[in-house]
């Protein structure tokens, strides 16, 4: 299982992560099965936003003797009540629910602590204003925590937030459509049939930035949502009118700036094999790239989606690795030092570029690459 940086926060954590949903399965006896199933294939990172007292014991149980080999993003702000989950923006019923978090898990921190869904201006403001985060700094400098995150599907909001620089970890929602659609405070949009009744063409302006502003910051992503609710898998309820492969949603996914692992909802280990399958898939399986040029409903026509089709340049540039740094660069209007240090370390750069058009002919997209090195050269300087 491969490992990446989440973002400045230190910690390596496994490509493909886990999600709570299938720990429910057999009362709770799927819990230490899939638990068991992760160590064994090297997932290292569970996202846990649910308040089940069953499920949390269950979790403690199963980790017990294990917990360093994990890492856990735990919810702040879930809450059970009457038999059943529920956001809260009240800090007691915060408190009380944490706590109770680390009492059942047998633990005395979590790597994130990871406000749950916010979607609205409103409630971001009502986070800062009645001491929501607040309370999850104290977490934090108390080591309950030892990163402070938020989860959203809203591009805007979490753009805010991550602006702070007090949001380490952004758990958003991305695939191929969602980064379609424009922000909005109701994520039953982002899949409503009306939304894709026209042709669309690129990624929502406010997502790519959104990844950029991430990438810049070292805030790092997990991925949500990343099958669409498996959506995405069938292509009779697909929005783009095509299926993609569970292996191409994952790649498209990963190849975002910023992303550091996806949040699989596995309901057993065969499906989490299913999903760590990933790893081992040949190029030719990971290629996304051709299926999204082929959908009926939606073009990318221009946009770079760093899929890497335009190599082997034959002056080995990196011309993805390029393309985003000066998307990067373009986005902040400047060049953050983090971004001239990250250009500078690659091995080839756009004053390479000796202009074949080689890579423009293999581009599914249409993707005027030498006149982005041309624009990489004004920028960065070589």
């Amino acid at each position: 299982m491969k490992k990446r940086p989440l973002g400045k926060t230190g910690l390596m954590i496994s490509e493909i992560g886990l999600g709570c949903e299938g720990f429910l399965e057999e009362g709770t006896g799927m819990t230490g099965k899939l638990v068991d199933e992760a160590d064994r294939l090297g997932v290292n990172y569970f996202d846990l936003y649910s308040p089940d007292p069953a499920l949390r014991s269950a979790l403690g149980e199963a980790l017990r003797g294990r917990r360093d080999r994990f890492f856990i993003q735990g919810h702040l702000c879930t809450v059970w009540e009457k038999e059943q989950y529920l956001r809260t923006r009240d800090l007691a019923k915060t408190k009380a629910s944490f706590e109770d978090l680390l009492r059942r898990l047998g633990t005395d921190h979590i790597e994130v602590g990871m406000i749950h869904y916010c979607d609205a201006m409103k409630d971001w403001e009502t986070i800062l204003k009645n001491g929501i985060l607040d309370y999850a700094e104290d977490l934090k400098r108390a080591g309950k925590i030892r990163h402070i995150g938020l989860s959203s599907h809203n591009p805007k909001v979490a753009l805010q937030a991550v602006e702070t620089g007090k949001i380490e970890v952004l758990m958003f929602s991305v695939n191929p459509c969602y980064d379609l659609q424009p922000a909005s405070e109701d994520v039953e949009a982002l899949w409503a049939d009306e939304a894709y009744a026209g042709q669309l063409t690129n990624m929502d302006p406010d997502r790519q930035r959104l990844y950029e502003v991430c990438q810049d910051l070292g805030v790092g992503i997990t991925v949500m949502k990343a099958f669409g609710g498996g959506d995405l898998l069938d292509a009779g309820l697909s929005p783009a009118g095509a299926a993609l492969t569970p292996v191409q949603c994952v790649a498209y996914a990963l190849d975002r700036p910023a992303a550091a692992s996806i949040m699989t909802g596995a309901h057993s280990p065969a499906q989490l094999q299913a999903a760590c399958a990933y790893e081992n898939a040949a190029p030719a399986e990971r290629d996304y790239a051709a299926a999204l040029a082929a959908f009926p409903k939606i073009s990318w026509r221009g946009h770079c989606m760093y899929c890497g089709h335009c190599a082997p340049c034959p002056q080995a540039i990196n011309i993805a690795d390029v393309t985003k740094f000066l998307n990067l660069a373009q986005a902040q209007g400047q060049v953050p030092e983090t971004v001239r240090e990250h250009y500078a370390l690659l091995d080839r750069h756009a004053s390479d570029c000796v202009r074949c058009g080689v890579c423009e002919t293999r581009c599914p997209f249409g993707v005027p690459v030498r006149a982005n090195m041309t624009a990489a050269l004004e920028m960065f300087g070589k």
